[in-house]
């Protein structure tokens, strides 16, 4: 996928999730009070506006990361600062969670800054030139802004589902007087969470769409990028598979999983058929292993409800890259 299509299907996603929404809004505030659903939808936005500029806070603690200075990771300071550098964007904040589940996430705010943050598992797990593309990767969610992008379409299937929840319990509660209208307020209010439904798909796939324009970013700014982040990326949901039996709280490493680098949920979906392949003598082999496999209907409906995109497919754009 060229770069220009990227955008303009990007651009293209967000546009329809942002005139769905209006359509639909508008065409919901004429059958009802205004006032009550004003008063909702701006608590939700200010609930959402809040919960972005303390998300900092609240990941660092819930995944223990802990910043780190030039001298306590010489290595990986001077790779984000060099990157940060050719990439145009301003040095982040630089992390480490203590987490042996291999990953990586940008993320910030207003009150915080941009910060990136990597695990002691991904540390353990790649190599250096792996890492380094893992970094570039993030370090275009940054460039792209990506944490605000989806921080904002998020608002908007939220919006739907809790003004439709919100109805139908109020019809379920009405006077006996009211149940005309409790039936009307029913009928919007089912339609209200089936179009969150639909706004939801829309935003997955608005996020596997930015996935993809991150790893363009990383293979433009890393040398040999395209190869360096085919194998981590293999060899990150070939370890998260491998860990899923040892630790029981895995749960917990999902709970913010679009922020990751690559889903930890797929990550036995990814890797199922490449077990049943053999053994492999080479990072790159795992890569060619993967390629050789076909995406089914299963993998593409799958995918749709998914924040990154299929693996299989991943690697062949980046392998297009290269």
């Amino acid at each position: 996928m060229g770069t220009l299509k990227l955008k303009a299907s990007m651009i293209g996603t967000l546009v329809a999730i942002i005139g769905l929404s209006t359509l639909f809004f508008t065409v919901l505030l004429s059958y009802i009070g205004m006032f009550n659903v004003y008063t909702l939808a701006l608590f939700i936005v200010f609930f959402n506006v809040v919960q972005w500029l303390i998300a900092p806070y609240l990941i660092g603690a819930l995944y223990r990361v802990k910043k780190v200075s030039k001298t306590e990771e010489p290595e990986l300071y001077s790779t984000v600062e060099r990157l940060s550098q050719k990439s145009g964007v301003k040095m982040p904040q630089l992390g480490v969670a203590r987490i042996p589940v291999p990953n990586a996430f940008a993320y910030g705010s207003p009150l915080t800054g941009n910060r990136v943050a990597v695990t002691t598992g991904l540390l353990n797990t790649l190599d250096v030139e792996e890492v380094e593309a893992v970094i570039g990767h993030e370090l275009g969610h940054l460039k792209h802004r990506d944490v605000q992008v989806m921080m904002f379409v998020s608002i908007l299937p939220a919006l739907f589902y809790y003004i439709g929840y919100s109805l139908m319990l109020s019809s379920m509660y009405s006077r006996r007087d009211e149940r005309g209208n409790a039936g009307l307020a029913a009928l919007i209010g089912f339609a209200s969470i089936l179009f969150y439904w639909v706004l939801t798909l829309f935003t997955l796939y608005l996020s596997r769409l930015r996935e993809y324009y991150a790893d363009r970013h990383s293979v433009s700014a890393v040398d040999g990028g395209a190869r360096k982040l085919s194998e981590g990326l293999v060899k990150i949901a070939e370890s998260t598979e491998k860990m899923r039996g040892r630790y029981r709280n895995m749960h917990n490493m999902s709970s913010l999983k679009a922020l990751f680098i690559s889903d930890p949920d797929s990550a036995g979906r990814d890797l199922r058929e490449v077990y049943q392949t053999g053994v492999w003598r080479s990072d790159q082999e795992i890569v060619s292993k993967y390629l050789s496999r076909k995406v089914t209907t299963t993998d593409q409906f799958a995918e749709l409800f998914s924040t990154h995109p299929n693996m299989v497919k991943r690697l062949r754009a980046l392998q297009e890259l290269a």
